[in-house]
C-alpha cells in the first residue's frame, strides 16, 4: 500500500537547494507570471495613491529637466546638438535615459526593499525586478507621447529633423534598455547585500553614467580616436540610435550596435547568475 501511495503522489512544486552557479530556474518566471502582474498592479496603484499630481509627474520631470539642459548646456555652454533644436535634442535623450535610470535605481534595491516579503514566503525573487521593468514602461509610454507631441510641433515649424527607417527598431531599443537596466540593477542589488556603501554610491554613479551616454554631449563631438572606447557604453549607442531614428542625427554603426548588445547580454547573464546565487542566503546578511 505504501509503494502504491508513493507512486500516486504528485507535487505541484518541489523546492530544492541551489548549489550550482547555473541552476537558475528561469522557467519559474513564466509559472509565476500572475504574481508579476500583481506586483505591477500594486506598484501602479501605490504610485497614484501617494502622489498629488499622479501621472503629471511623468510629464513635469522630463520637461523641466530638458529646459534646464537647454539653458545651461545649449545656451550658456553652447554644446553642439548636431544641428537639432537643443530642446528636442535633450528631450529625446532624457526620455530614453529616464526609462533606463528608473529601472536601474528601483531594481538595484530589490533585496533591501523587499526583505520583509522575501523572508516570509517562497516565490522567484526575480519576479520583483522584472515587474519594475514592466511598470516603468507605462512611464516611458507617457513620456514618449510627450516627445512625439513636441516632435510634431518642431517639424511643423520647419525644423531640420526627419524620421528615418531606423524608427522600426524602437521596440528593439526599448527591449535593450529593459534588459540592460534589469541586468545592471540585479547585479548591483546582489552586491549591496555585502557592500552597503553601494546604495549611497548609486545616485552619483547613475549621474556620471548619464554624462557618458550621449544624453548631453553627442557622440559626434567625441574625438574619433576615443569613439570606440566611448561606444563601449551600451546606453551611448542606444541613445544615439534613438535620436537617429526620430531626428535623423546621430552616430549609428553596425559594429557599435553589435558591441552594445554584446555588453548588454553579458551584464544580464552576470546579473542573473549572481542574483540567483545570492538570493538563497541573503536573509542571513540583509
Amino acid at each position: 500500500m505504501d509503494e502504491t501511495h508513493k507512486e500516486q503522489e504528485q507535487w505541484d512544486l518541489v523546492i530544492q537547494p541551489r548549489n550550482q552557479w547555473f541552476n537558475l530556474h528561469l522557467q519559474d518566471l513564466w509559472r509565476y507570471r500572475d504574481l508579476i502582474t500583481l506586483f505591477v498592479k500594486r506598484d501602479f496603484v501605490t504610485f497614484y495613491k501617494q502622489t498629488a499630481f499622479g501621472p503629471l509627474w511623468y510629464i513635469i520631470q522630463p520637461v523641466f529637466t530638458t529646459i534646464v539642459f537647454t539653458v545651461i548646456f545649449g545656451k550658456i555652454a553652447r554644446i553642439p546638438t548636431d544641428g537639432v533644436p537643443p530642446f528636442l535634442f535633450y528631450l529625446a535623450g532624457n526620455v530614453a535615459w529616464s526609462y533606463f535610470s528608473s529601472c536601474l535605481n528601483e531594481t538595484s534595491s530589490t533585496f533591501v526593499k523587499n526583505a520583509g516579503i522575501f523572508g516570509k514566503v517562497y516565490f522567484p525573487r526575480l519576479t520583483v525586478p522584472v515587474s519594475v521593468v514592466i511598470i516603468n514602461l507605462v512611464k516611458f509610454g507617457i513620456q514618449l507621447v510627450l516627445f512625439l507631441g513636441f516632435y510634431i510641433y518642431f517639424i511643423a515649424r520647419g525644423s531640420p529633423v526627419r524620421p528615418t527607417f531606423f524608427i522600426v527598431l524602437l521596440p528593439v531599443l526599448i527591449l535593450q534598455m529593459a534588459v540592460l537596466s534589469l541586468g545592471s540593477g540585479i547585479l548591483i542589488s546582489s552586491l549591496t547585500i555585502k557592500y552597503r556603501d553601494l546604495i549611497f554610491v548609486m545616485s552619483f554613479a547613475v549621474q556620471l553614467w548619464m554624462y557618458a551616454s550621449s544624453v548631453i554631449i553627442p557622440a559626434s563631438s567625441i574625438p574619433e580616436k576615443y569613439l570606440p572606447v566611448y561606444m563601449l557604453n551600451p546606453m551611448a549607442s542606444v541613445i544615439e540610435l534613438f535620436r537617429y531614428a526620430f531626428l535623423g542625427r546621430g552616430v549609428v554603426d553596425a559594429v557599435y550596435m553589435s558591441i552594445s548588445w554584446a555588453v548588454t547580454l553579458v551584464v544580464l547573464s552576470g546579473g542573473i547568475i549572481l542574483f540567483s546565487r545570492v538570493e538563497k542566503s541573503f536573509m542571513d546578511t540583509v
